[in-house]
Parts: C-alpha cells; structure tokens; sequence
C-alpha cells in the first residue's frame, strides 16, 4: 500500500532502509518507469522499501516564476502512477524557496538519509540536484558512502534512436504527432478531472459537454480533438474535444469540454479521462454561434470516421 507524504522533515518513513529514486517524473514515461522497476526489483531483492523522490510544483515550474510552463501530468496523476510502478513510499517534496535553497550535501544527508533511509539511489543521466544544481552523481556518490548509501545512473531508456524525456513527449504533443507521443508514454496522453457545471451552452447548441477545469495547469496541448473518454462506461467513448478558453462567447478560463457521441448522461461530479486521439484544428473566434456550430458539425463528423479508423486499425493489430 502507498503512502503520501509532503515535507522534508519528520521521522524515517523506511526504518528498515529504502531504494530510492528521484525525479520530476512528469508524464511518468517509459524512461521513468524503467528507473522504477529497477528500483522495484531492488528493493525485493535487498528487502528494502521501494520509494520515488519528486516535487511539486516541478523545478522547471518554479524556475519559470509564473510562465506558462506545459506538463504531461498533475500531481494526482503522478501519484496514481508511481503506485501503480509498485512504489510503497512517495515524497513527493513541495518545491519553494526552502527547499531550492538546501545544498546538495545537506540534500543527502537530511532528505535521502535521514527522512527515507536511502541505502541505493538510482537516477537517470545527467542528474543534478541541491542549490544551484550543484550536486551530481559523483558528489551523491561520494557523499553518500559517508552514509553507507550506494548510488548509481540508470542508462538511457531509448526509442527509434533517441532517449524518452518529457521534453521530447512535450514536443510531440505540440506538433500534433499523437501516435508518436503514445509510443514514448506507454499509453495516451490523457487529462483528467472532475466534471463541472458550465453555462451549458453546449446543450443549447446541441452539443453537451463535459467540462473539465485546469486551474493553474498549462497543458502541452490546444485546440480541437478527436478524443476517447475512460471513466464512464467499460471501455473508453468515442467523442470530440476542445481545449482553450473559448474565445467565440469571450472565455477567459482555460476548459477542456468534451462532447461524447451517442451519450446524454449526468456526468457532474465524476472522475473522467480525455484520451487525445487526433488534432482537428486550432482553436478560432466565430462570427455567431451559427457559425461555430456548422465547424462543430464538421469537427464532429470528422472525429467519427478518425475514431472508427483508429478502432479497426487497432482491432487488426490486435488480430
């Protein structure tokens, strides 16, 4: 069973000693669930818990001072994820300006000694940490024999020739190549969320929505979609999507709204999943609602025949 936990201080949570991994694991990728099976299997065979170091915000979210910075993932998505890659512990370490501000070697001995009972860290190339990014790995493993602590860099995970990073994933997504990015995820790219009552214009126009909010999230992502959503029946619905801030009724909040084909259900309150299948086209300000709702008709019509080719297509691999 996984446990949470958020602060830097406090008492061991793996009495017995950890095998330990640290990251921004945004995404939590095939790269990164390669670093946590290794850990996993480490952790079996030296009969150690299996724990994941990571941060919320991400680094790169702080650094960017309040900038728009895309992410694969929100915390709770990450969360479910490095449980379900068998991780007993989580620390998942609030970033602020404390915490930017440790030295690597206090890192070390405060967070990976004392508060998990770091006995092996694993990390992927390139790995830097502590003020300044100051810290590497052979400062971790220098320091670290002091503590009798064992470090190590996990190699590369590569596809089609090139290492799986978010950044690249993060890349994809924007040119619109869904495929490509499923490839390096190990599954769809995916937003998740709490239905929400909207205005319900959508169903005055014909077309009601699931509308799912970002808050303070910047997706890697924008427009209009060809999309499946998980969380309502057995397998995933067919349906199209917008993301973006609606520009046509003047939206300023940014909203995922998804329209499921052949569904008029009450979905407030539930927990979905909007798979994105297939880009359809920028978001645009219309004229007049008419307008917006004859592109709709073809966004609609478009993403049906998208879909049912994907569903045979992988029906056929399947085979």
């Amino acid at each position: 069973m996984q446990a949470l936990y958020r602060d830097a201080a406090g008492p061991c949570l793996a009495p017995r000693g950890s095998a330990v991994c640290i990251g921004a694991f945004d995404g939590v990728h095939r790269g990164h669930n390669a670093v946590l099976a290794r850990v996993r299997e480490r952790a079996q065979m030296l009969n150690l818990e299996p724990v994941a170091i990571s941060f919320a915000p991400i680094p790169r979210v702080y650094f960017g001072r309040g900038a728009a910075v895309p992410q694969l993932s929100s915390m709770r998505e990450k969360i479910v994820a490095l449980r379900d890659a068998g991780m007993s512990r989580v620390l998942l370490l609030r970033f602020d300006a404390r915490l930017a501000a440790i030295s690597a070697a206090d890192f070390i001995a405060r967070v990976l000694v004392k508060r998990v009972g770091a006995r092996e860290v694993w990390v992927g190339e390139g790995f830097r940490f502590g003020h300044g990014r100051a810290g590497d790995l052979a400062m971790l493993r220098r320091e670290g024999a002091v503590h009798g602590l064992r470090a190590e860099a996990i190699e590369a995970f590569v596809v089609d020739g090139e290492r799986v990073s978010s950044s690249r994933i993060r890349l994809l997504l924007a040119a619109g190549d869904f495929d490509a990015a499923a490839h390096l995820l190990g599954r769809r790219f995916a937003i998740g969320g709490h239905v929400v009552r909207g205005a319900q214009l959508g169903r005055k126009l014909g077309y009601p929505t699931a509308n799912l909010r970002l808050g303070t999230r910047a997706a890697p992502v924008g427009g209009v979609f060809a999309v499946r959503v998980a969380g309502i029946q057995a397998k995933p619905m067919p349906g199209v999507a917008s993301l973006g801030t609606r520009p046509t009724v003047d939206g300023r909040e940014m909203l995922l709204e998804a329209h499921l084909f052949d569904f008029d259900g009450d979905l407030y309150g539930k927990r979905i999943e909007v798979e994105f299948v297939q880009k359809l086209r920028d978001e645009e300000k219309f004229d007049s609602l008419d307008a917006m709702v004859r592109q709709i008709d073809l966004d609609a019509q478009a993403a049906r025949e998208i879909l049912s080719r994907s569903t045979t297509a992988t029906a056929g691999a399947a085979m």
